[in-house]
């Protein structure tokens, strides 16, 4: 699910680099996406991992350090006008900085992770991981419909069958 969720970000920044859509659109849906997905690891993943492999520590440590760097960075992307040169060149520090992220906790943190814990340790975790990234973005007003229809099942919402994706975020908004 994590590696499913860099993919989508990655995605949105071809879209990005391409110019291909609204750039500041673009930049609020990978800052609440990317908010989503940090929150998720911080708070699900990233303690289990440290408590399933304690030499990881410094590993999950500096993880939490790439997503500071990343927020500042995408501060400075969100400051910066879409039609300047400065964009490009703050998009391209921002995009490089996460990759390095992705590529090292696909390379090192999931990995330990999985050979730390069982299976079924690993499918709760995702469950987690994936409940609290939606809740988050659910929050935000991004999800897709089916995402959004789930956490209005959990919470048990009246009607929801029958509900936009707009009806269905407000609702678990308004459960929350």
């Amino acid at each position: 699910m994590i590696m499913n969720d860099h993919r989508v970000l990655e995605q949105l920044f071809d879209r990005l680099k391409s110019g291909d859509g609204d750039r500041r659109t673009l930049v609020a849906e990978v800052k609440a996406r990317l908010t989503a997905h940090s929150e998720a690891e911080e708070t699900q993943v990233y303690p289990a991992v440290k408590d399933a492999d304690p030499n990881e520590a410094d590993e999950v440590d500096h993880a939490y350090d790439e997503h500071e760097e990343a927020d500042g960075l995408l501060a400075q992307l969100e400051a910066t006008d879409p039609a300047s040169p400065e964009f490009d060149r703050a998009l391209t520090a921002f995009v490089d900085a996460v990759k390095h992220h992705v590529e090292e906790e696909e390379s090192e943190v999931l990995p330990a992770l999985a050979r730390a814990v069982d299976k079924a340790t690993l499918e709760r975790l995702g469950a987690e991981f994936e409940e609290a990234r939606v809740a988050t973005l659910a929050k935000a007003g991004i999800g897709s419909r089916e995402d959004l229809y789930e956490q209005a099942r959990q919470a048990d919402v009246a009607g929801r069958s029958s509900m936009s994706k707009d009806e269905l975020a407000e609702a678990v908004r308004e459960e929350e």
